[in-house]
C-alpha cells in the first residue's frame, strides 16, 4: 500500500509542479498577488509530495519488497541496512527521485524564507522553479516509474552494484545533487529576472546565498565522489578526467566564476550581462551532466542508464530550457543597463579575469568531453582525449589562475594599486620561490612541475593570508585589539580568505604526490617491498565472510626504521548474486600522507598487490572541505543570510510606545 501511496504523491507533485509553473508567471505578467502567492503554498505542497514519495520507496528497500522492481534490481535481503537505504539512490529511478527532491527543496526554501523578494521576482522564480519541476517529474513517470510492481514478485532480489557497497555512496550523490540542483534556482533567478528585464544590486543579493550554497555541496560533492573512486576502484587514482566527472567539474567552474561575478554585481552593480549568462551556463551544465550520465552515449562506472528512450527525453528536457534561457538572454541582455565603471586595474578587473580563465578551463573540459561523443555518432570513428590533453589546457590555466588569485584580493575596488599589492605579497612570493628551489634541489632528478606547483600554492596559502593580516596588524597593536578587529571583519572576508586558502592547501596536496612511489610486484608472506620511505610487508593471507560477500584479506605491516608504524588490510571481495568482484584497498595515513595498498588474485601462495606512497594526499580533500568552509562563512553574513533584509527592515520599523 505504501507504494501506491508513493506513486500517487509523485503524481500529485506533477499537478501541483504545474500550477505552480503556470499561475505564478500569469500573475506576475499581471502584477496580481493574488495569483502570485499561489506559488508558495503549491512549492510547499509539491515539497510534501516528493518527500512522502521518496519516503515511500525509502520504506519499501527497508522491507526488502522484492514486489518493486527497483528493490529487486538493486537490493537484497542479506545486504546492512545502511545499504538498503543508499541503495534508493544507487540507481537510475532512485537518483532522478532524488533529484526531484532537491529540487522541491529549493522552491520551498524559496516560498519559505525569500519573503522579503519582490512579489513579482518570487512569483517568476518559483514558476520558472516549477516549470524545471514539471519536467522532471514527467520524465520520471514516463520513462523512470521507481514503483513499477513484479508480478509475480521474486524471493530474493539481485543485490545492489558492489561498486556501490560503499559508504561514500551514502554521502556523495546527496551532497553532488545538493550542488547540481541548487544552481537549478540560480537559473530560475536569471530567467525570471530577464522576464522582469530587471537586474540590479539586490537581485545579486537575494541570489548569492542559494549560489553559496550550491557552489559548497558541489565542492564537497565533487571532492568526496574523488575520494570514494580513489579508495573503491582500486586503481590509485583520484581523477581520471572521465567524461562523468568532467560533467561535475564543468557547473562547477562555471559557478565558481558565478560567485565572483555575482560578487561584483552586488558590490558595484557591474558585470550584469557575465553574472546573467553565468548563471544560465552553470544549471546548464548540471543538465548536459545529467544527459550525458543517463542518455546511455558513454560507458563509465559513474553512468546509470542506457535507455535510448530516456535519453531523447532529457535531450529535449535540455534543449527547452537551454534553448529558451539563451533566447531569452539574447532578447533582453542587449536592454540591461551598464552599472558601475571601474579601472583594469581594480578587484572587478581581477575577478574579470578570474572569470575569463574559468570559463575558459571549462570551455577546454567540454571540447575535450564532447567531441570524442560528437565524433563517433558522426563518423563512427572512435578516439579518445586523455589527461595529457586537459592537463595542458584545463589544468594550465587553473595554475594560472592560481599565480593571480592573491593578487585580485589584495586590489582595492574601482582603482587598485598594483605595485602596492605586489609589496604586500612579497613575502608571499618568495616563501613559495624557497619552497619551489628547495624541493628541486632535494629530489634532484625528479618532476619539475611538482616543485613549481608546492611553490605555488605555499605562494597562494601566504597571499590568502596576507590580506586579513594586513586589515588586522595595525603597528604593534596588543592581542586583544587584533581580536577585535578578527571579530568585527566581515565573515564574507573571512570566507573569501578561507576559500583561497583551501584552493592553495589542494594545489599543494596535488603537488606532492608529484613525489610519490610506487611498487608493483607480486608478493609472498613475509616478503619486504619498500615504497617511498617505509617497508611493507604482508603478513597473513586469509579468507572472510561477510554479509553477503567473501572476501580474500591480506594483512599488511608497515614498517619505518625497522619499527612497525601501521598495519592495513587490503582485501578482495566476491558478492555471490551479482557474481561481482570489487578491490578494497587497504590504505593508512601517516603524516598526512598515505600508504595505499591494493591486492589482485593469489598464485602458488604469492598475490600481485600495487604499493603506492603518496606524500600529503590527503590535503587535496582537506583543502576542499577548507573551500566549503569559506563558502559556509560567506553564506553565515548576516548580509547574505536568506531573509536579512525582511528582518532588518522589521528592526527599523517605529516601534508602539506604551501609554504613561
Amino acid at each position: 500500500m505504501i507504494v501506491e501511496i508513493g506513486h500517487y504523491a509523485l503524481t500529485l507533485a506533477l499537478a501541483l509542479a504545474l500550477v505552480q509553473a503556470i499561475v505564478p508567471l500569469w500573475g506576475a505578467a499581471r502584477s496580481d498577488e493574488g495569483l502570485i502567492g499561489v506559488a508558495q503554498s503549491t512549492a510547499i505542497g509539491q515539497f510534501a509530495a516528493v518527500a512522502l514519495s521518496f519516503a515511500a520507496l525509502v520504506e519499501a528497500h527497508l522491507v526488502s519488497d522484492f514486489s518493486v522492481l527497483n528493490v529487486a534490481e538493486n537490493s537484497h535481503t542479506a545486504v546492512p541496512t545502511i545499504y538498503k537505504i543508499t541503495g534508493v539512490w544507487g540507481n537510475h529511478e532512485g537518483s532522478m527521485l532524488l533529484w526531484v527532491l532537491i529540487l522541491a527543496v529549493f522552491g520551498a526554501l524559496v516560498a519559505i524564507f525569500a519573503r522579503a523578494l519582490p512579489p513579482v521576482l518570487r512569483g517568476n522564480v518559483l514558476g520558472v522553479q516549477g516549470l524545471i519541476s514539471s519536467a522532471f517529474l514527467a520524465f520520471i513517470l514516463i520513462t523512470s516509474n521507481p514503483f513499477a510492481r513484479l508480478d509475480p514478485a521474486p524471493f530474493e532480489g539481485r543485490d545492489l552494484n558492489p561498486v556501490l557497497q560503499d559508504p561514500g555512496l551514502a554521502i556523495h550523490p546527496p551532497l553532488l545533487y545538493l550542488g547540481y540542483v541548487g544552481f537549478s534556482i540560480v537559473f530560475s533567478f536569471a530567467a525570471a529576472a530577464l522576464i522582469e528585464g530587471r537586474v540590479d544590486a539586490a537581485w545579486a543579493r537575494f541570489v548569492r546565498p542559494f549560489a553559496l550554497i550550491a557552489w559548497s555541496f558541489l565542492t564537497l560533492g565533487i571532492a568526496m565522489g574523488s575520494y570514494w573512486a580513489y579508495y573503491t576502484l582500486g586503481w590509485g587514482g583520484f581523477w581520471f578526467w572521465d567524461p562523468v566527472e568532467n560533467a561535475s567539474l564543468m557547473p562547477w567552474l562555471a559557478g565558481t566564476a558565478f560567485v565572483h561575478s555575482v560578487a561584483v554585481m552586488e558590490k558595484r552593480e557591474a558585470l550584469k550581462v557575465w553574472t546573467v549568462f553565468l548563471a544560465i551556463v552553470a544549471f546548464s551544465f548540471s543538465l548536459l551532466g545529467t544527459f550525458l550520465v543517463r542518455s546511455g552515449v558513454l560507458t563509465s562506472v559513474h553512468a546509470f542508464a542506457s535507455d535510448p528512450e530516456r535519453g531523447v527525453f532529457i535531450l529535449l528536457i535540455l534543449a527547452a530550457f537551454i534553448g529558451g534561457a539563451l533566447a531569452l538572454f539574447a532578447w533582453r541582455a542587449p536592454l540591461l543597463k551598464q552599472g558601475g565603471l571601474f579601472a583594469p586595474i581594480s578587484r572587478e578587473g581581477a575577478l574579470v579575469l578570474n572569470n575569463l580563465f574559468l570559463t575558459t578551463s571549462c570551455a577546454a573540459v567540454m571540447l575535450g568531453t564532447l567531441y570524442p561523443l560528437a565524433l563517433e555518432q558522426l563518423t563512427g570513428e572512435k578516439i579518445t582525449v586523455g589527461a595529457p590533453f586537459f592537463n595542458m589546457t584545463c589544468g594550465a590555466l587553473l595554475i594560472a589562475l592560481c599565480a593571480v588569485i592573491p593578487f585580485g584580493q589584495s586590489l582595492a575596488w574601482k582603482r587598485g594599486d598594483l605595485l602596492g599589492a605586489a609589496q604586500r605579497l612579497a613575502i608571499a612570493g618568495a616563501a613559495g620561490l624557497c619552497v619551489a628551489v628547495a624541493l628541486y634541489a632535494a629530489m634532484s632528478g625528479g618532476p619539475v612541475l611538482a616543485p613549481i606547483g608546492a611553490g605555488l600554492a605555499i605562494y597562494v596559502i601566504l597571499g590568502a593570508s596576507s590580506e586579513i593580516a594586513a586589515r588586522l596588524w595595525r603597528g604593534g597593536a596588543p592581542f586583544s585589539v587584533l581580536l577585535a578587529r578578527a571579530a568585527g571583519l566581515p565573515l564574507s572576508t573571512w570566507g573569501a580568505a578561507v576559500a583561497h586558502l583551501g584552493v592553495g592547501v589542494t594545489l599543494l596536496g596535488l603537488a606532492m604526490t608529484g613525489f610519490g612511489a610506487e611498487t608493483i610486484a607480486s608478493m609472498k608472506i613475509g616478503e619486504p617491498r619498500v615504497v617511498g620511505p617505509y617497508v611493507v610487508a604482508f603478513e597473513s593471507l586469509q579468507p572472510r565472510v561477510g554479509p553477503n560477500y567473501r572476501e580474500l584479506v591480506a594483512k599488511a605491516a608497515i614498517r619505518k626504521g625497522g619499527a612497525v608504524v601501521a598495519t592495513v588490510e587490503p582485501s578482495k571481495r566476491f558478492f555471490p548474486a551479482r557474481e561481482m568482484s570489487t578491490t578494497q584497498a587497504g590504505i593508512v595515513t601517516l603524516d598526512l600522507g598515505q600508504i595505499y595498498i591494493s591486492i589482485g588474485d593469489e598464485n602458488n601462495g604469492a598475490i600481485a598487490a600495487r604499493l603506492y606512497w603518496k606524500p600529503l594526499v590527503t590535503l587535496i580533500w582537506i583543502g576542499a572541505c577548507v573551500m566549503a568552509l569559506g563558502g559556509a562563512l560567506s553564506l553565515a553574513d548576516r548580509r547574505l543570510r536568506i531573509g536579512a533584509p525582511a528582518r532588518a527592515k522589521a528592526a527599523l520599523a517605529p516601534q508602539p510606545t506604551r501609554a504613561g
